[in-house]
């Protein structure tokens, strides 16, 4: 659906639509109705070329995730910006929060904005019953995504091989001889996913103890990580490694764990500031975030552009291992 079907279903110029989406009063309030009437039947957002009747972009670039205030997110929000402002682009953000329905509100939202395009980052949310929405915003505007594959015609998904990565982590510990790695996750998101499945495939093909009591579920906070590995202590779970879906769930359980006596190598993930910072300071899976946002601003600019030759629907890069100091600690 495009201007140009407004204005034929309402009977009107293209003007007078423009017109209405400008909010000009040349406009009569039955006309009015009439085209706000068709829009809201059709689910039309308008884009803003159609919007600006000549102007080239509004130069703005909607930007959506789930919460800024996450380190992951918050970095990723800065890159796209810093780089979007060398093009000459402003960025207009909005936050998901973690509750359902506000997912697709706020894409609508960033479209009656009139961006140009929209970079999501990571899993606001899930596409299953939302296909129909996230397609129609595809054809009317550049949707690049960062560390999600939506694998819709018209999305573009930059991503990092976290899946191989975490496959990778098991097996440096299990060369360093761990066989039974504590593995804390916060989020079964896309990403969280590909990290378990990772996990997963590692234990299996290197016949490491697999019990599931070694694989727990944790919010991300020190109190309730230190709850966890409490429990597995209790329990007398075994474990001679820790392995962690974020940066901030292995440094609380490194702190907890050697407390308790338990000095094992440990490993996180996104490879953040934390991980520096933390005493011993923390080996960490690189999901090469600068890469991934630089490439998602480059996919967004090329799409931009008129007669731009094809890009690949899904761009992947390689996760990277980053040893520190906790890495160099040998399992008990």
């Amino acid at each position: 659906m495009t201007i140009y079907d407004i204005a034929k279903k309402c009977n009107v110029s293209i003007a007078t639509v423009s017109r209405v989406l400008n909010g000009s009063d040349r406009v009569s309030e039955k006309t009015r109705a009439k085209v706000l009437a068709a829009m809201k039947e059709q689910d039309y957002a308008p884009n803003p070329f159609a919007r600006g009747l000549g102007l080239d972009s509004m130069k703005m670039v909607g930007v959506l995730c789930s919460d800024v205030a996450d380190a992951f997110y918050a970095k990723a929000v800065s890159l796209i910006e810093n780089a979007l402002q060398k093009h000459n682009f402003d960025v207009m953000l909005s936050c998901t929060g973690e509750c359902n329905g506000k997912d697709i509100k706020a894409l609508r939202y960033l479209m009656q904005k009139h961006v140009d395009a929209v970079i999501i980052i990571g899993t606001p949310f899930a596409v299953q019953g939302n296909v129909a929405a996230i397609k129609k915003i595809a054809e009317q505007i550049p949707l690049v995504t960062i560390n999600n594959n939506y694998k819709l015609q018209g999305t573009y998904s930059i991503v990092c091989d976290e899946q191989t990565g975490m496959r990778n982590a098991v097996y440096a510990l299990a060369n360093k001889g761990c066989r039974s790695i504590l593995y804390l996750y916060d989020s079964l998101t896309y990403s969280g996913q590909h990290k378990l499945t990772g996990y997963k495939q590692g234990v299996l093909e290197l016949g490491l103890d697999a019990q599931p009591a070694l694989i727990q579920k944790t919010p991300r906070t020190f109190e309730a990580v230190e709850s966890m590995i409490h429990m597995l202590l209790k329990q007398k779970v075994p474990f001679d490694a820790i392995l962690t879906s974020e940066d901030i769930l292995a440094v609380a359980a490194q702190r907890i764990a050697r407390r308790n006596n338990r000095c094992v190598p440990v490993i996180g993930c996104n490879n953040s500031i934390i991980a520096e910072c933390a005493t011993p300071t923390l080996t960490s899976l690189d999901n090469q975030l600068d890469c991934l946002c630089e490439t998602a601003i480059k996919t967004v600019i090329h799409l931009m552009q008129s007669n731009a030759p094809a890009l690949p629907s899904k761009t992947v890069f390689d996760a990277k291992l980053i040893e520190r100091e906790s890495f160099q600690i040998h399992p008990q």
